[in-house]
């Protein structure tokens, strides 16, 4: 009897390791995707979204830059937190990030001035101006999904960013504090996030015209409500730009944009005649071809492109009875409402398709994402004359691509689209951002 006490500590001490085990064995949360909501400003059209970094967590509104290279925000002002990091000139954070050259400061350490670090071009890709900045480390805290609703938060301790300055946010939405790249860079925000929970090195986004859009980083499902998957996108080659059209760029640095082979632009299936030269891309000097963007609020054409475009959609309006009036900055083909139709598409006119590889992949364009509404009797042709000399011969806007998915497909580079949401009777509004999973 005198052993009992003995043998029940030993059988307590079993449980106890047992448990003890068992718990250590649990497997810690890894998330098979993440989001973040995208939301659009009406006075300048530009998107944000909201990282939350830092520790304490720091709710920062910045620009959401489709082609952006990295993440980067102002270090200037007000920026306080205990877990930021400056890595070592030369180190393998700065071998990722590109970095192109060491940095001296000469005033007290903070973030974004610390001596021996490394230096890159933060780049405000809305005013087209960059400086130079410190690359650095830093908490963030995100969103996991399961693609119907939002889920666990997760934080990634090291993501890499870049400092800016204060002056590099003229231009910006009021408020924000720098701008989210999302280009296919080593440091652009979808690779890190497929880095950081292994998961593959893909995103979509869909925009909203006036609620709040969403981007999804690694596996679908895609769910908006009332409980509508979107799945059988359309899918066409992304093509690599050889040549960088960041404002400022290494010799040698490829764009990090997200470009697309338009063969041919038709309007009612009809061919619009125009320089398909244009819409190549000159591999020597990168200029031409036809880029993503999500910083043009509207699809910019080349000079000769946009006079042929809208002449044949004029041409084509006036067939239907659709009356042209003045002009309204910055379009070129305003029309009066009074003979057009709405639909659950927009507007009752001409529509437009842009062909990709081969006639039968074609991008779609109805009249929701083709006519700005100026006024209750006026709606315009929403492109926009982007010169002679354009770098890019078509950028297509954000206009264009709201209520619209497109996937980014970066390991097996492929871009997937919906052509628009309204026809399978959801928004990109419509994610559940209310309800967790």
């Amino acid at each position: 009897m005198a052993s009992s006490p003995i043998i029940f500590s030993v059988l307590l001490l079993f449980v106890f390791s047992l448990s003890s085990s068992t718990s250590s064995a649990q497997p810690s949360f890894r998330p098979k995707a993440l989001i973040l909501p995208i939301t659009k400003d009406q006075s300048t059209l530009q998107y944000t979204t909201v990282i939350n970094q830092r520790t304490p967590l720091v709710a920062a509104s910045v620009v959401f830059d489709l082609g952006g290279r990295n993440l980067w925000v102002d270090c200037d002002k007000n920026y306080v937190s205990s877990t930021y990091t400056s890595p070592r000139c030369r180190s393998a954070v700065c071998s990722r990030a590109g970095s192109d050259g060491c940095s001296q400061c000469f005033s007290p350490p903070r973030p974004g001035c610390n001596n021996n670090t490394c230096s890159a071009t933060p780049d405000n890709t809305v005013t087209r101006t960059a400086t130079s900045g410190e690359v650095a480390t830093d908490v963030v805290s995100i969103q996991s999904t399961n693609g119907s609703n939002p889920g666990r938060v997760v934080k990634i301790p090291n993501l890499i960013f870049v400092c800016g300055s204060t002056n590099l946010l003229q231009g910006l939405v009021s408020g924000t504090v720098g701008m989210a790249g999302m280009g296919r860079h080593e440091i652009g925000l979808p690779s890190q996030f497929a880095a950081a929970f292994s998961f593959n090195r893909k995103f979509a986004v869909c925009l909203s015209s006036g609620g709040r859009g969403v981007a999804f980083y690694g596996n679908g499902p895609y769910v908006f409500l009332p409980g509508i998957q979107i799945s059988g996108l359309t899918t066409t080659p992304l093509l690599i730009n050889p040549v960088s059209t960041a404002s400022a760029f290494l010799s040698g640095e490829k764009s990090s944009e997200y470009f697309i082979g338009v063969t041919a632009i038709k309007i009612d299936e009809k061919t619009v005649p125009i320089n398909t030269t244009l819409l190549k891309i000159d591999g020597a000097t990168g200029i031409g071809g036809t880029k993503i963007s999500t910083v043009n609020p509207y699809t910019v054409m080349e000079t000769s492109i946009f006079n042929a475009f809208t002449s044949a959609f004029v041409r084509e309006a006036a067939a239907r009875n659709i009356t042209r009036v003045s002009s309204v900055t910055p379009f070129g083909a305003c029309f009066s409402t009074a003979n057009v139709g709405v639909t659950r598409l927009g507007y009752a006119v001409p529509e437009i398709q842009l062909v990709l590889q081969s006639n039968d992949v074609v991008w779609r364009i109805t009249g929701s994402n083709s006519m700005v509404s100026v006024s209750d009797d006026v709606i315009c042709l929403g492109f926009v004359d982007g010169g002679v000399n354009a770098r890019t011969s078509v950028v297509i806007g954000g206009f264009q691509l709201e209520d619209n998915l497109v996937e980014f497909d970066l390991a097996s580079n492929r871009f997937g689209f919906s052509s628009t949401l309204l026809g399978r009777r959801t928004t990109c509004a419509n994610f559940n951002f209310t309800s967790t999973a």
